[in-house]
C-alpha cells in the first residue's frame, strides 16, 4: 500500500512541485529565534538519522519522530509535511584511501549533529541524506530540490538544515562567561628565591588557614583568599599581598589538573587563562601532570588521589573480567558529562515494578494522550527511558559476524551502546539551580527530586512512588514535667548516621591521625589512609536514639524546657531507601566525604522500631502554641533588635546601609547570607535603600488585651507579622502559611521548609500540616509532603501508604566515588534473576564481587510475611 519513492523517481517539473505543495504551505514554517529544531533524536524513542529507519521532523512544529511514531504525530495534529533525515555511516574500503581521515565528498555531511563515538572516525565515513515527505501517502522530493521548490519551502528546509540540534542549543548556556587570556601570562616575571611548594600540607603564611588558599606565581607566597558572604573563604591575605608588592597572577592551589588551573588576576579583577601555567608552575617544583584530577569519560575525581584509589577500583571492579550482559533490563544509560547520578537513580527506579508498570506498561495510552510537545510531558518521557531500558531493542549484544570482523582486526570488545537521557534530563532540571547544570550531583538529592515530580505528576492516576511512602511517629517529651506529644508526618527515606567512634578499626584510625597531623605540621607527604569499618548495628542504633530539641518550648510549663524527640516508623514501605550519612560540610562549605565502610546486612528486620502511640501512664502536652516572638517592640518604645555586625559585612559589599538593615531585620538576625539573598531579589524596589519601616501591627482583639502576645491554640493560623516576615522576602502567602504552620511558627525553620518544599498545586496547598514539633531528624525530609492528605484515612481516591511488615531484602545499591558530591562519579548494583548487575554509566556488567560496604544510598524490598 505505501507510495514511498513516487516523486523521487517522477521528472517533476517546478510547477508539479509547487501545486503538490500548494495545500500545505500555510502549515510549513520557517524557524524562528528561539525555535529548537528536534533533528537529533524522536521524541517518544530514542531514534535518530542514524536509526534505520531515520528521522522525521516536523516542519511545523519542528518535532522530531522515529518511523514508529511520526504517523501518530500526524493522525493527532494533522501536519502532512515533514523533513525526512538519514545519516549512512559506511566502513571505507580499503586500499590506496584507506585509514584517510574521513572525507566529505561532494557535501554529503550536511546534518548538523555529533558524529557516533561509537565508530571509529579513521574507519568509517558518513552520509547524510534528506527529503521532504509528505503524509498520508508518503510521496517524497529528494533534498536539496532548490530550483524546483517554492521559495518558502526552500529557505524552510535550509533552516532546519542549518539549525543547530535542541539541545546543541541549549549546551552553551551552561557554562559559564568565557574566561579571557591574562595581559600578564605571557611576561609574567618569577623571582629566583628558591621556594618549592609541597604536594600537601599548604597553609597561609599569615593566619594559617589551610582553605582556600593561593599561590602568588610571581614569588611562590602561600595565601588565603577572600572573605565571601557566608563567612567561608579567607582572611584576603592574597589580595593584601598584591597590594603591598604588585605581583598580578595567582593560582587556586587545590584546583591544579593537567588540563590546567584556576588562576586570578588581582589586577585585571577576574579569572583568567595562563597559557603558560605549567611552565610557571614548574618554577615551583609542581608538575601538573602529577595533580591528577579527571578520570576518563569525564568523571571529575580530587587532586588527592591516593585515599580514593582503592575506592573507585573496588566500586567499578577494576581488574576483574566482567561479563556483558544484554537484553530487556540490561540497558545503560549514557553519560552526558557529570550525569551518573541521573542515571544510576533511573535504572534503580525502573528495576521498580510499579515503575514499570506505570510508565511502561501504560505505554500506548500515555504516548496516545500525550500532549502536542511531548518532550515537556514528564510521564512521556519517563515512559520513553523505561521503553529504552526495559525493550531489550537497545541493549542487543553483538552478530557473531561483528564478532569475527573485531577479532580479526584485533580490536575485540562487546558494544554496549546505551541510551541517552538527554530530552528527559533537559525536562526534569529545568528551573533547578544545580540539576540544571554541567556539574556533579548528589544521587541522594535527586531521587528525592524525581520523587517530588513523580508525586505532583502522578495527580488522580496510579502513584508509583507510594511504594516508598511511609508515616513517621515523632514522641517529644518535656524533660521536666515527662508529659509528651505524638505526632505523625510522611517520609520516603531514612538517613542513617555513621558514628566513627563505633568503628572496629578505631585504634588503626587513631594512630592515623596522629600521623597525619604530624605530616602536616612538618610540610610532609600524608600517609596511607585508613578507611574506617563501622558495623551496620551501630549505624541502627545512633539513628534510634533521643535526639534534643534546640529552643524546645513546653506547652505545659508555658515556658521554654529541655525536650527530647524519639522517632519510630509508623508504618512500613513496600520499599525502604536508606542512606548513610557520608557527607559533612568542610571550612570551605563544600561537602566533603567520609572514608568509612559499613557492613550492610542482605535481610534488615525493622520490627522493632515499630511505633506505639501513646502509651498507658502517658500524659499528653497541651494542645498549645508558643508565644509569638515579635522582631520589635510591639508599642514601639525600642528599637528593633538587628545584628549590627551582620550589616556591616552586607555595607562593606558595598550595599546601602539602610538597605543592609532591612534586610538583615526582614530575615529575622538569620547571619548576613540570608540577608544578602533578600538583598538581591529587593534591590530593585524604589524604596530599596529607604530608611526601615516596622510593619503595624494588627489589633490582637480583646481577648489579648492584657497579655498581647500569649500562647495560642494549635489551630489558630499563624501570626501576622512571620508571615508578613517571609512575604516581604518574596514568597507566596500561601506557602509562607503552610511554612509556619509545619514548624510551630518558628521563623528560621520555616525559611528551611520552604525552601525543601516547592509549592504545591493548589489542591494541596490548603491542607494542613499535621505535624508542630522540630523536623530535623534523621529521616529524611527533603522531600516530605506536609499534607496531611497523604495519610490513608484522608485519601479518597486509594491507599496512599502501603503499610506491611518491616521485613527486608537488599535489591539494589548506589555508591559514589570521590571525595565530595560535587565531584566523583555514581555506579549502581542491581540484583536481578538472583545475579548481581553493575550499571557503570553504558556499561552493563555481571557484578563479580559488589561492594556493598561502600555504598551512598541503599534499596530494600519488602519480603512477604509468610
Amino acid at each position: 500500500m505505501e507510495q514511498k519513492g513516487i516523486l523521487g523517481n517522477i521528472c517533476c517539473t517546478s510547477s508539479d512541485l509547487g501545486e503538490l505543495l500548494v495545500p500545505y504551505m500555510p502549515t510549513i514554517r520557517v524557524p524562528r529565534t528561539g525555535d529548537r529544531v528536534f533533528k537529533s533524536e524522536c521524541a517518544f524513542s530514542f531514534d535518530s538519522p542514524e536509526s534505520e529507519g531515520g528521522l522525521y521532523v516536523c516542519m511545523n512544529t519542528f518535532l522530531g519522530f522515529g518511523r514508529e511514531h511520526v504517523e501518530r504525530h500526524y493522525r493527532k495534529t494533522g501536519q502532512s509535511v515533514y523533513m525526512h533525515l538519514k545519516r549512512h555511516v559506511k566502513e571505507k574500503a580499503t586500499g590506496a584511501a584507506g585509514g584517510a581521515i574521513p572525507r566529505r565528498r561532494n557535501g554529503k555531511v550536511f546534518l548538523d549533529l555529533e558524529l557516533n563515538r561509537d565508530f571509529n572516525g579513521e574507519d568509517y565515513e558518513y552520509e547524510d541524506e534528506a527529503k521532504l515527505v509528505i503524509f498520508p501517502d508518503h510521496f517524497e522530493i529528494p533534498l536539496p530540490n532548490i530550483e524546483e521548490l517554492p521559495a518558502l519551502v526552500t529557505i524552510a528546509c535550509d533552516a532546519v538544515l542549518n539549525a543547530p540540534s535542541a539541545y546543541k542549543k541549549q549546551e552553551p548556556e551552561s557554562w559559564e562567561e568565557e574566561i579571557q587570556v591574562s595581559r600578564h601570562a605571557r611576561s609574567l616575571r618569577q623571582l629566583d628565591n628558591g621556594v618549592r611548594i609541597p604536594p600537601s600540607g599548604w597553609k597561609c603564611q599569615k593566619c594559617e588557614l589551610r582553605e582556600n588558599l593561593w599561590l602568588n606565581l610571581t614569588d611562590g607566597a602561600v595565601l588565603c583568599g577572600k572573605w565571601f558572604f557566608d563567612g567561608s573563604g579567607g582572611n584576603g591575605h592574597a589580595l593584601e599581598h598584591y597590594r603591598e608588592t604588585n605581583h598580578p597572577l595567582a593560582v587556586k592551589l587545590d584546583t591544579i589538573t593537567p588540563d590546567g588551573a584556576d588562576v586570578y588576576s588581582f589586577e585585571e579583577e577576574e579569572a583568567v587563562l595562563d597559557p603558560h601555567i605549567s611552565e610557571h608552575l614548574s618554577h615551583f617544583g609542581i608538575d601538573m601532570l602529577q595533580m591528577q584530577k579527571r578520570t576518563e569519560n569525564g568523571h571529575h575525581t580530587d587532586n588527592n588521589s591516593r585515599p580514593r584509589v582503592s575506592e573507585w577500583e573496588v566500586i567499578q571492579e577494576s581488574g576483574m573480567k566482567l561479563k556483558a550482559v544484554f537484553g530487556s533490563g540490561y540497558t545503560g544509560i549514557k553519560n552526558l558529562g557529570n550525569s551518573c547520578y541521573l542515571g544510576t537513580v533511573l535504572q534503580v527506579l525502573f528495576s521498580i515494578p510499579d515503575f514499570q508498570r506505570m510508565y511502561v506498561g501504560n505505554l500506548q495510552r500515555i504516548y496516545d494522550y500525550s500532549p502536542l510537545d511531548p518532550t515537556q510531558d514528564f510521564a512521556t518521557q519517563m515512559a520513553k527511558l523505561g521503553h529504552g531500558l526495559l525493550s531489550g531493542q537497545y541493549a542487543k549484544p553483538p552478530m557473531k559476524s561483528e564478532l569475527i570482523e573485531q577479532v580479526m582486526k584485533e580490536e575485540y570488545k562487546q558494544q554496549q551502546k546505551g541510551v541517552s537521557p538527554r530530552m528527559l534530563k533537559s525536562l526534569v532540571s529545568r528551573g533547578h539551580p544545580e540539576f540544571s547544570s554541567n556539574r556533579q550531583q548528589d544521587a541522594h538529592e535527586f531521587l528525592l527530586h524525581i520523587i517530588n515530580l513523580v508525586e505532583r505528576n502522578s495527580a488522580g492516576s496510579e502513584n508509583p512512588s507510594d511504594v516508598f511512602r511511609f508515616l513517621v511517629e515523632e514522641r517529644v517529651q518535656c524533660c521536666q514535667t515527662r508529659r509528651v506529644r505524638y505526632t505523625q508526618r510522611v517520609d520516603y527515606c531514612i538517613q542513617l548516621p555513621a558514628p566513627i567512634e563505633a568503628a572496629t578499626n578505631r585504634e588503626e584510625l587513631l594512630a592515623y591521625e596522629a600521623k597525619r597531623k604530624e605530616a602536616e605540621e612538618n610540610m610532609r607527604a600524608p600517609p596511607e589512609p585508613v578507611r574506617a569499618r563501622i558495623p551496620f548495628t551501630a549505624c541502627l542504633q545512633a539513628f534510634t536514639e533521643p535526639e534534643n530539641v534546640p529552643d524546645f518550648w513546653s506547652s505545659a510549663l508555658q515556658a521554654k524546657s529541655a525536650g527530647v524527640k524519639t522517632s519510630r516508623f509508623a508504618s512500613f514501605p513496600e520499599y525502604l531507601i536508606v542512606q548513610v550519612k557520608k557527607f559533612t560540610f568542610g571550612v570551605d562549605w563544600v561537602p566533603k566525604k567520609l572514608d568509612l565502610a559499613i557492613e550492610v546486612p542482605d535481610f534488615l528486620d525493622l520490627n522493632r522500631l515499630r511505633a506505639t502511640g501513646l502509651q498507658a501512664g502517658e500524659e499528653e502536652l497541651p494542645d498549645l502554641m508558643p508565644p509569638i516572638v515579635l522582631p520589635e517592640d510591639t508599642r514601639g518604645t525600642t528599637s528593633p533588635e538587628i545584628d549590627e555586625a551582620a550589616v556591616m559585612q552586607l555595607a562593606e559589599m558595598g550595599f546601602p546601609l539602610e538597605a543592609c538593615r532591612k534586610a538583615v531585620y526582614y530575615t529575622g538576625n538569620m547571619g548576613p547570607e540570608m540577608a544578602f539573598n533578600w538583598i538581591i531579589a529587593h534591590m530593585e524596589e524604589p524604596d530599596f535603600a529607604e530608611p526601615l519601616l516596622l510593619p503595624s501591627m494588627m489589633d490582637p482583639g480583646p481577648s489579648t488585651s492584657d497579655s498581647p502576645v500569649g500562647a495560642a491554640p494549635l489551630g489558630s493560623s499563624p501570626p501576622e507579622e512571620s508571615i508578613a516576615i517571609l512575604t516581604s522576602m518574596g514568597f507566596p502567602r500561601n506557602h509562607s502559611i503552610q511554612a509556619l504552620k509545619a514548624t510551630n511558627n518558628n521563623l528560621e525553620r520555616a525559611l528551611d521548609w520552604i525552601f525543601t518544599h516547592p509549592e504545591e498545586e493548589e489542591s494541596d496547598a490548603v491542607s494542613d500540616m499535621a505535624d508542630t514539633e522540630p523536623n530535623d531528624n534523621a529521616f529524611s525530609n527533603a522531600n516530605s509532603h506536609s499534607d496531611s492528605t497523604l495519610s490513608p484515612d484522608r485519601d479518597t481516591t486509594g491507599p496512599r501508604v502501603k503499610d506491611g511488615p518491616g521485613r527486608y531484602e537488599l535489591f539494589a545499591f548506589i555508591s559514589h566515588m570521590g571525595a565530595s558530591t560535587m565531584s566523583g562519579h555514581y555506579v549502581c548494583h542491581i540484583k536481578k534473576e538472583g545475579r548481581w548487575v553493575i550499571y557503570n554509566d553504558h556499561k552493563v556488567c555481571l557484578s563479580e564481587r559488589p561492594p556493598k560496604d561502600l555504598g551512598y544510598v541503599y534499596f530494600y524490598h519488602r519480603l512477604s510475611s509468610s
